[in-house]
């Protein structure tokens, strides 16, 4: 008679976390390797195509990042010229520089290559899946 699962062998927060985990490795393993933090890839992905740019609130959430950690990370790539901050009234918006905006242009077709080749392995699922994910994402309300 087989053991019934350990907890996290069914537990969906578990099972999320480390589907997320190992569905990413290999795509971080080529960031790595063109020396691209995930944490910047992140942002570059969060705002390409945002014609109005992000708060740094927006970004923090969108990023799963602490938004002390975010303004940091921004600081940085503004140094790098990857980003720049423009004021709206009282608000402050990131945009991407054309830095910024070239290497998500380079790495959004890798990351979309990598969506299929995982997607492909489980082709019926996928569109309910990603309908699953967004609700699950999505505040209700």
């Amino acid at each position: 008679m087989a053991s019934p699962p350990r907890f996290v062998e069914d537990y969906l927060l578990y099972l999320l976390a480390r589907a997320s985990h190992v569905a990413s490795a290999g795509f971080h393993a080529r960031l790595k390797e063109r020396g691209v933090a995930v944490p910047v890839w992140r942002v570059v992905a969060t705002l390409h195509g945002a014609e109005r740019g992000e708060t740094v609130g927006a970004l923090a959430a969108a990023c799963l990042m602490q938004q002390p950690t975010m303004t940091k990370l921004l600081d940085r790539m503004a140094e790098d010229g990857l980003v720049k901050r423009r004021r709206e009234g009282r608000q402050t918006r990131i945009l991407l520089t054309r830095a910024g905006e070239r290497l998500a242009g380079d790495l959004i077709p890798e990351a979309r290559r990598h969506e299929a080749a995982l997607l492909a392995r489980h082709a019926e699922a996928a569109p309910a899946l990603k309908a699953l994910l967004r609700g699950i994402v999505t505040p209700s309300g």
